[in-house]
């Protein structure tokens, strides 16, 4: 299990536990005012934990997106309905972000004074509310440090007309909660910037010389047959377009074998004759969702063993089979192979002379995705060529599909 996925787990079971003891608070609290004996919680715990679940499913979406003016507002109504409580505010460490229920005209200048004092100890206090209007309800407040990462984030305030020990116990419960969701928020922000992070190395690979020799030899067309300058021209802008587009995690298989084609296209413009390939695509599999550029380096290092390291001709093959839940593509080339401790020191992310393009890093975010079970199954040699094989799954929790790229537009 990867580290991330151990926290995410960690704090999904501590948001659980949180949730089950705000349940429980609300469940005597609620017992207490129907009058019923403490000891006879059966019916209203039941209930009061079904309202704490739904209301905090819906509290939950705007908190994984951070705490901002806008996110705080969202989720401020349904956490006061969650505690229900008079009045309740959300705040960041320098202001109040958003305040749900009266009151507010006159004691929201008052919050930040109180949450300093919990910025700085990181606990949580319960303090009379200061307030010289006579029919205000607001008597008493609860201050919970809403934390992360980087220490105390802000804070929950959580307003009632008298001192209960039951509100303080369910507003630190629902603190800790929010933290947790801020907490999973980060997460989701870090592994987009490293997904993005990842991306970028991989584009930064895409060779310079390449790009060089590609426009060198449509420019020698330009002359000689200037309709195929034109087309080869186009299969260069719809490449670097779809090699460069800033939005989609994801990709269809289909988009991505038909970048891979405008790739061999331009090779092909290069090499002529010395460079051969054969695709073989069963068409139920083209829907398929995958990691962006998950294949595209797995054929630039075919063609660069194949035919850059070498003065013959070279075969690549790219296969993909539907295998019932599974659609598995295969990438083999006859050029030069490699040394299989060289192979296997690259995937584990050493850094080695004549390495192949992004290897290791289309293996680790395979792995990321799908599982260490899903990483790439490479067969090598000495002058023997290589064949990579990748799986992927059809159908795969958190993989959503893009819609598919229109590259000419």
């Amino acid at each position: 299990m990867s580290g991330a996925s151990g926290v995410v787990l960690a704090a999904l079971a501590a948001a659980a536990a949180v949730l089950l003891a705000a349940g429980f608070a609300l469940g005597r609290l609620t017992a207490r005012r129907a009058g019923k004996d403490v000891l006879d919680l059966g019916t209203p715990v039941e209930r009061a934990t079904f309202h704490t679940l739904h209301t905090a499913s819906l509290a939950a979406p705007p908190l994984r997106a951070g705490l901002t003016e806008d996110t705080a507002r969202k989720a401020a109504r349904r956490l006061r309905s969650l505690l229900g409580t008079e009045a309740l505010c959300l705040t960041d460490r320098t202001a109040v972000l958003a305040w749900d229920g009266p009151g507010g005209d006159h004691h929201r200048g008052q919050v930040m004074e109180r949450v300093a004092e919990v910025l700085g100890s990181g606990r949580g206090q319960s303090v009379r509310a200061a307030c010289d209007e006579p029919d205000c309800p607001l008597r008493w407040a609860v201050v919970a440090p809403l934390t992360g990462e980087e220490g105390v984030l802000g804070a929950l305030v959580a307003y009632g007309s008298r001192e209960s020990a039951v509100l303080a116990r369910a507003a630190t419960e629902v603190a800790r909660w929010v933290s947790v969701q801020l907490e999973l928020a980060e997460l989701d922000r870090s592994r987009t910037r490293l997904i993005e992070a990842e991306i970028r190395a991989l584009r930064a690979q895409i060779s310079p010389h390449f790009i060089f020799n590609s426009l060198a030899a449509i420019a020698s067309f330009v002359r000689t047959d200037p309709e195929r300058a034109r087309e080869l021209l186009l299969e260069f802008a719809d490449f670097t377009r779809y090699s460069f587009r800033r939005h989609g995690e994801f990709t269809q298989l289909a988009d991505e074998l038909r970048s891979i084609e405008q790739y061999l296209a331009l090779a092909g413009a290069r090499f002529g004759d010395r460079l051969r390939v054969r695709l073989q695509v069963a068409p139920e599999v083209l829907p398929v969702t995958l990691p962006f550029l998950c294949l595209q380096p797995l054929v630039e290092n075919a063609v660069k063993h194949g035919l850059e390291d070498s003065r013959t001709t070279c075969r690549v093959t790219i296969a993909a089979e539907d295998a019932g839940a599974e659609a598995v593509v295969t990438i083999e080339d006859d050029g030069v192979g490699m040394d299989p401790d060289v192979l296997r020191a690259v995937l584990s992310g050493e850094r080695a002379p004549g390495s192949g393009i992004g290897l290791s890093n289309v293996d680790e975010r395979l792995r990321q995705v799908y599982g260490d079970d899903y990483g790439l199954v490479a067969e090598t040699g000495v002058g023997a060529g290589m064949k990579v094989t990748v799986r992927i799954p059809k159908y795969h929790a958190g993989v959503h599909r893009d819609p598919p790229t229109s590259v000419r537009e």
